[in-house]
């Protein structure tokens, strides 16, 4: 259930409510014991809250303008229910500069683009606060890695890993810088542009290492416990290189979404991240 509203100068704000059945199964062999513990059924029930003003020309092939977005959702808290109680915020900022090019007449169809995503997945314990808070469920996390967000690396594939598992994280950052150039002897009105593009990102994961005077029971934890371990993790966020990966390709912008071929380097990557060396093929209305 959703309500969406707009301003006049075109703000879009979005209020909903959604209650979730999940479900872990079917679990191959060689599952690391991570997923195998967080297997089985869940229920989220909660409320979401988007902000978004667009101010880029083009949000397929942005050659100016600006764009900012934030989304909030409370989930398991008080009456909401469930059994999954977590805060989760992200914003993304993103903007493009058009570059003259001397000698030539008008637009060249050259611009610099630059984005920004940041997440943070706070847990939150049920009911008004008893019982203590359980750790985020694997398919609440955020994950980071792929065509459409930090290319070079697979989808998931950085942050924590159990194996081959990608475990997702509770905090993140990501940023992007690009390059668009119209192909030769083609012009700036067409929707096709050479991409040279670096881009990088960091994801932890919050370590549940509560001490036995401040658990409540088992896994769960004090609301000390809580914001000491994600500190933790946003320091590791933003301590230290990111993963990194620079590259070039071919950017079609259709009107009904974004299509990228890129050749991807990654420059950047800690141990155990899966990184995407070679060609990479992206789809999507929401690039990084």
């Amino acid at each position: 259930m959703r309500l969406n509203w707009a301003k006049e100068n075109g703000d879009r704000f979005q209020i909903g409510y959604s209650g979730i059945w999940r479900q872990v199964t079917g679990l191959a062999a060689t599952a690391s014991p991570t997923v195998r513990g967080d297997a089985g059924d869940s229920v989220k029930s909660a409320i979401t809250y988007l902000f978004q003003r667009e101010r880029r020309d083009n949000p397929m092939l942005p050659q100016n303008g600006y764009m900012v977005k934030a989304t909030s959702e409370l989930a398991g808290w008080g009456l909401l229910g469930g059994d999954v109680g977590f805060s989760k915020s992200e914003v993304e900022v993103a903007g493009a500069l058009p570059l003259s090019i001397p000698g030539f007449k008008g637009a060249s169809g050259v611009s610099i683009g630059a984005g920004l995503r940041a997440g943070l997945l706070y847990p939150l314990p049920l009911s008004y606060g008893l019982g203590g808070a359980l750790p985020s469920r694997l398919n609440d996390r955020f994950t980071l890695g792929g065509p459409t967000d930090v290319r070079g690396f697979s989808l998931g594939g950085l942050g924590p890993r159990d194996s081959s598992d990608a475990l997702g994280g509770d905090v993140f950052a990501a940023a992007s810088v690009n390059m668009l150039i119209p192909l030769p002897r083609v012009g700036p009105d067409s929707p096709f542009r050479i991409q040279l593009f670096a881009n990088g990102g960091r994801l932890a994961a919050m370590k549940n290492d509560s001490r036995n005077d401040d658990t409540v029971s088992g896994q769960r934890m004090t609301a000390e416990s809580v914001f000491r371990n994600m500190m933790s993790a946003t320091k590791d966020v933003a301590t230290g290189l990111p993963s990194i990966a620079a590259g070039v390709g071919l950017v079609y912008a259709h009107p009904v979404a974004r299509f990228e071929v890129n050749f991807s380097l990654p420059l950047v990557m800690r141990k155990g991240e899966e990184s995407r060396k070679g060609l990479q093929v992206g789809v999507g209305i929401n690039f990084l």
